[in-house]
């Protein structure tokens, strides 16, 4: 669990930085990776993709679903 929201946090600051204007700041950016880092997992899960075994293949997850969620979050925050 522990592990879990540590490389949520450091993926969704990642993404935060990647995303560039797309970020919510700091605290928000890692809330929003933890849960990125789900939604990555389920992803990759669901089309059967191993990206790479460990915690840098978990870190890669959560920082594509924490710029999806980014990227979703700031769609709806345009509107």
């Amino acid at each position: 669990m522990i592990y879990s929201i540590i490389i949520g946090g450091i993926a969704g600051w990642l993404a935060g930085t990647i995303m560039k204007g797309g970020g919510y700041g700091i605290i928000k950016n890692i809330l929003l990776g933890i849960i990125g880092g789900l939604v990555g997992s389920w992803i990759f899960g669901f089309l059967g993709i191993v990206i790479l075994n460990g915690t840098f293949g978990d870190l890669l997850e959560g920082v594509i679903g924490a710029v999806v969620i980014l990227a979703i979050a700031g769609a709806i925050k345009k509107k």
